[in-house]
């Protein structure tokens, strides 16, 4: 029996046009399930630095990330359930049309669609519902008896656990990863681009483009997109970084 092609897709960045996850801090502020305070006194000055290009995104992100954790522990999986849906209902359309094109040419050509992404799972499920792909891995939140989140997760937005998302896809879907493709931003997906045999890094952060560039085998494989506005450029792996 022939072998399956792959396709591996980070969502944050790759797909959507900002984070699941802090798409969902916001809806859970809008609303006062956790208190507004929370952007006032703590986030906006880390905001307001990377919108002035004077910070880093990651270093925005990651903040939110552990007050978006800590600020879930002891809320009730059914109490989010209306900000879940809003997140998609609202903001699922809102991606890159390079990366919604190829899903569609995927499917079409009958290629297993997987979504990886580090934004927690009871969204990223949804979005793979949205998009019909074949299945996803995502950040696990965990969550009692109650259905109350523990504050505990398994998480998905790093590169070693993205490897090992796909080598159990690979297993479960028998998927030939030297035809298989993989679409990723930051360097969390450099594993995930590593693996494949069609690799595509999508408005690539600086430090995964210069991880491509010192990689002999990545850097004669890999196809580089940027999407601006309504261009889409499609540049060589050794294009020069400033």
């Amino acid at each position: 029996m022939r072998k399956q092609v792959g396709v591996f897709i980070d969502i944050d960045g790759t797909l959507y046009r900002n984070s699941l996850m802090l798409e969902h801090f916001k809806k859970l502020l809008k609303y006062e399930i956790i208190d507004p305070a929370i952007w006032h006194n703590i986030v906006k000055k880390t905001y307001h630095d990377w919108d002035k290009r004077r910070g880093n995104f990651e270093d925005y992100l990651i903040e939110v990330a552990e007050l978006y954790l800590n600020s879930m522990k002891g809320l009730n999986r059914k109490t989010m359930e209306f900000t879940i849906s809003q997140v998609i209902d609202l903001k699922g359309d809102r991606v890159y049309r390079y990366t919604r094109d190829q899903i569609n040419w995927h499917k079409n050509q009958s290629h297993k669609v997987f979504f990886i992404s580090g934004s927690p799972d009871y969204l990223v499920s949804k979005m793979a519902e949205k998009y019909g792909v074949t299945d996803y891995r995502a950040t696990t939140y965990y969550m009692d008896k109650e259905g109350n989140f523990t504050g505990e997760i398994a998480q998905m937005w790093d590169s070693e656990n993205k490897y090992k998302a796909i080598k159990e896809l690979v297993l479960k879907y028998d998927i030939d990863l030297e035809l298989s493709y993989a679409y990723g931003d930051t360097q969390g997906d450099f594993a995930m681009l590593k693996q494949v045999g069609n690799p595509v890094a999508i408005n690539p952060v600086q430090e995964l483009i210069l991880n491509i560039k010192n990689d002999t085998d990545l850097i004669k494989k890999t196809t580089i997109i940027i999407e601006r506005k309504d261009v889409i450029y499609k540049l060589p792996a050794d294009v020069e970084v400033l």
